[in-house]
């Protein structure tokens, strides 16, 4: 494994407890270039997370609280008139960051939502013919609670096509409980918490992963479970090419990672299949909700047999 990415994940375990696998996916959707969506209830550290990975990298990290009352310009920025210089100035919205947490993003309307398509997308925003670019790096971490729906905006599938991933947080153990409390009964971890990297650090890693060996055998197997999720039983709609791109990227980010670093096996398709492949499925009767779609993505990795070829170059 690569020593910065060991050093960003001994740091984030400074302030989570029992996080690990959370803390590798979230990590692996920011070296693959990609976004990732946080559905859990409240109080699980979703917010922590992202401020500890942010913390740990030394970048410029921008919130936003998604309302019902918010708008887009609230999020890209907008031009104002002003009287000193005698012109309309532009002033930046909260996405011009580095890792932009937008928490509760369901509770937008679908105009707002949208307003973070062409920053997820192409990394820059046009307000009133202008396009800015958006710095690199440049990672957005959504949450939403998905038990309560009153008064929210399901995202479309357009939207969630963006997010490279979708995660949850890990329950704590009884004994990871005991550890939060006593690290945060008298100790603020995360006001303490330094960097150990730098955004340069990050974009060097990003093309590390693109340089990343795929057998072409596992190119195929990827290949083969979007093809089968497409005809598969119980799914009325499968991964779309942009889904099996994204499913490569996340492998590929997955090996470096987990300590691979040389090539892909099977293991790191599998591992991030049901985060990837998930929210982009719509299956029948699900109305949806997560849990059938994450049953379809195992019950379609159980499907497809899995090559046992020498994966190295």
């Amino acid at each position: 494994m690569d020593n910065r990415i060991q050093k960003i994940k001994d740091n984030i375990g400074k302030v989570l407890v029992g996080q690990e696998q959370t803390t590798d996916l979230l990590l692996a959707s920011l070296l693959a270039g990609g976004h990732v969506l946080v559905e859990d209830v409240p109080g699980m550290g979703k917010t922590v997370l992202a401020r500890a990975l942010s913390k740990s990298i030394g970048v410029e990290f921008g919130r936003v609280q998604f309302t019902p009352d918010l708008l887009p310009s609230d999020v890209t920025g907008l031009n104002f008139f002003d009287q000193k210089q005698g012109e309309f100035v532009f002033s930046p919205g909260p996405v011009f960051c580095n890792i932009l947490l937008a928490d509760e993003i369901n509770r937008a309307t679908p105009r707002t939502q949208a307003s973070l398509l062409e920053c997820m997308a192409e990394r820059q925003v046009t307000v009133d013919g202008v396009t800015r670019r958006l710095s690199e790096p440049f990672f957005v971490i959504a949450t939403q609670n998905p038990l309560e729906t009153l008064g929210t905006y399901p995202l479309p599938e357009a939207q969630l096509d963006r997010f490279l991933m979708r995660i949850s947080m890990c329950a704590p153990t009884r004994e990871q409980e005991i550890a939060i409390l006593n690290r945060f009964k008298s100790d603020a971890p995360l006001e303490e918490l330094e960097s150990v990297c730098t955004a340069e650090d990050i974009l060097a890693l990003q093309k590390q992963v693109k340089e990343l060996f795929v057998h072409p055998v596992l190119t195929g197997y990827i290949a083969d479970l979007c093809q089968a999720s497409r005809g598969f039983s119980g799914i009325e709609l499968g991964v779309s090419p942009r889904g099996s791109l994204a499913l490569f990227r996340a492998a590929q980010a997955y090996a470096l990672v987990s300590g691979n670093g040389e090539f892909v096996t099977p293991e790191d398709v599998k591992a991030v299949a049901v985060p990837v492949l998930s929210h982009r499925l719509s299956v029948s009767g699900s109305a949806g909700l997560t849990a059938p779609q994450r049953q379809a993505v195992e019950k379609l990795l159980g499907s497809v047999p899995v090559p046992t070829e020498d994966f190295s170059k």
